[in-house]
């Protein structure tokens, strides 16, 4: 490119695709520095807490409606529920009766509850830490009477620059003058880069804190989300460059929407189903949106999460119903409950572990837990009749346990047929597989299962001993691992031999670097967020067998993640 003097880079993890030419925004939180004060009365203390958590919920329901709308805005009703949760108000009262004021007290207990669920096995659960500290930021900026200008001062197109960016943060961007934004800290499942996605601004985390100590406001930026790379001061050749690709992945994306709602297939006609993972309502009508040909994961622990008693087989019937209305005739694969026991939920009883991504998670609780499980089971079977649903059960290691399982179903179903309850009959049932065991055992298990899902998120973890929440060792987590993508093949390889289908529902199936490379192993089913489905489908269509199959074999015999990267985009490059 011939780098100017002053031009230079960084590069972090490319969270959100995407291209932005402008000038920099430097977002710096309000001070939240607690005032020194005695404490008042207990009573005046938590009435100055009560009416905050008031001004707090008004402010979370009118960002919901007026800034991303009711359905991007999901995210925020776990907000809401964390000022009603009785855990976190126990605790604040605690620490006003301990003698703390109550802007120290909020301090404390949303930081301690954040730590407890910072490390958490699930996804979704531990999205809850960054939920948690935001609210608790929420309501000690009402409390010291600051106003509400996340963001709001910005009056220019501009690439946001901060240290990181909380939910709240996030959803106040004005979608009319946010280029993009980029920030310190963050990962690819930090709640700023999921919302990044789903709200389409191109973003880059994790740039390390070269990104605020360098960028002055108002800096010339050029932003590529897709590569993870920002250019500081950059040079008009650099500049044009990216005008160009700009403009080249707009025209793309134009074609690109334009198939959307087509079937999936290949150059050469052969079918194969691009799906959506989603977690509620809203995202099913995102998965309708977007072309899913069905869902290859529906995630129901959102059911469980900040309740405090188990949610009734009429509360999840009724949920699991709405969704597979809006979905109609498409397939659905609902995951039955997946949570771990580092975070428990207020009504379960809980052992203190040492590793919760290897202790009491998914199956396993929901074998010892029967009446949590046959719960789940009769209000998905019930919910399930006169739809195209599938079971598929979590965190398997050996047969015993999809056995065990699969004998808990018939139970039920045997109780609904007693009790003369309409219910689907004959529902597939399969298995994620996202531990090593289960991938070698596939053969195996597949005589208890009718189909495969790839849980890539943790099986990439699992295989190399990397902790995906782990900012020191980030960068070892990859994806595109050759002894990953040998262990993806030989699950398909010998699931097929069985006549079993083979999914795929973590991030690497909706990741354009490694379509290519499944579509040649032969997987069935990708299934991903909905936002990345019509570019799956471009990218299927503009692929053969034998140029898959060559792709494939092609990215096998590299010995290194780097390798395979470099590799996948020249044949991006060359596809699109």
């Amino acid at each position: 490119m011939g780098l100017v003097a002053n031009e230079s880079q960084l590069r972090g993890v490319a969270a959100s695709d995407g291209i932005a030419i402008g000038s920099a925004y430097c977002y710096v939180p309000p001070d939240l520095t607690v005032p020194k004060r005695k404490p008042e009365t207990n009573e005046l203390e938590l009435a100055l807490f009560n009416a905050a958590l008031v001004q707090a919920r008004n402010e979370l329901r009118n960002l919901m409606v007026e800034r991303i709308g009711e359905k991007e805005a999901a995210i925020f009703d776990a907000h809401l529920m964390i000022l009603d949760d009785p855990a976190f108000l126990k605790r604040i009262r605690k620490e006003v009766e301990g003698g703390q004021i109550v802007e120290q007290a909020v301090i404390n207990a949303a930081k301690d509850l954040a730590n407890m669920l910072a490390g958490m096995t699930n996804e979704m659960f531990a999205a809850r830490a960054m939920d948690m500290r935001d609210v608790g930021r929420r309501i000690l900026r009402i409390l010291l009477s600051l106003p509400d200008c996340a963001l709001s001062s910005m009056d220019t197109p501009s690439i946001v620059i901060a240290h990181d960016l909380t939910p709240s943060d996030t959803a106040s961007l004005n979608p009319e003058l946010t280029q993009g934004f980029c920030t310190v800290a963050g990962g690819l499942t930090s709640h700023s880069a999921i919302l990044a996605r789903n709200l389409g601004f191109p973003a880059i985390v994790a740039l390390g804190d070269d990104l605020v100590e360098s960028i002055p406001a108002g800096t010339p930026l050029v932003l590529d989300g897709q590569a993870g790379i920002l250019f500081i001061n950059p040079s008009a050749s650099t500049v044009e460059i990216y005008r160009k690709k700009k403009d080249e992945r707009e025209n793309r994306i134009q074609q690109i929407r334009s198939i959307a709602t087509k079937p999936a297939e290949t150059a050469d006609d052969i079918r194969v189903e691009v799906a959506a993972n989603i977690g509620d309502l809203a995202s099913a009508h995102d998965a309708v949106k977007y072309g899913a040909e069905g869902v290859g994961l529906l995630r129901t622990e959102f059911l469980y999460l900040d309740e405090t008693q188990p949610p009734t087989e009429e509360k999840q019937y009724n949920i699991y119903r709405q969704i597979f209305e809006v979905l109609g005739h498409r397939p659905v694969i609902v995951r039955t409950l997946d949570i771990g026991g580092d975070k428990p939920p207020s009504y379960m009883l809980f052992p203190t572990e040492m590793n919760p991504f290897l202790g009491w998670r998914a199956i396993r609780i929901s074998l010892d837990r029967l009446e949590l499980f046959k719960t789940q089971l009769r209000a998905i079977l019930r919910a399930t009749e006169g739809y195209q649903a599938r079971i598929m059960f979590p965190m398997i290691v050996d047969l015993d346990e999809p056995r065990q399982a699969r004998k808990v179903v018939e139970e039920v179903e045997k109780e609904l047929e007693a009790e003369h309850r309409p219910f689907a009959q004959d529902v597939p049932i399969g298995i994620m597989v996202e531990t090593p065991a289960a991938a070698v055992l596939i053969d195996v298990l597949a005589e208890a299962s009718d189909f495969f899902s790839l849980g890539t998120n943790d099986l990439t973890q699992y295989t190399l001993a990397v902790d995906r929440g782990n900012a020191a060792i980030f960068a070892l987590y990859q994806p595109l691992h050759p002894s990953l993508l040998r262990l993806i093949k030989q699950t398909i390889d010998l699931a097929h031999s069985k006549g079993k289908w083979v999914g795929m529902c973590g991030e690497l199936a909706g990741m354009p670097k490694a379509i290519p490379v499944l579509l040649g192993m032969g997987l069935d089913e990708f299934s991903m967020g909905p936002r990345a489905i019509p570019e799956a489908k471009f990218l299927i269509g503009k692929l053969d067998a034998e140029k898959s199959c060559q792709i494939t074999e092609k990215a096998l015999s590299f010995g290194t993640a780097a390798e395979i990267e470099s590799f996948m985009q020249l044949i991006l490059d060359e596809i699109r």
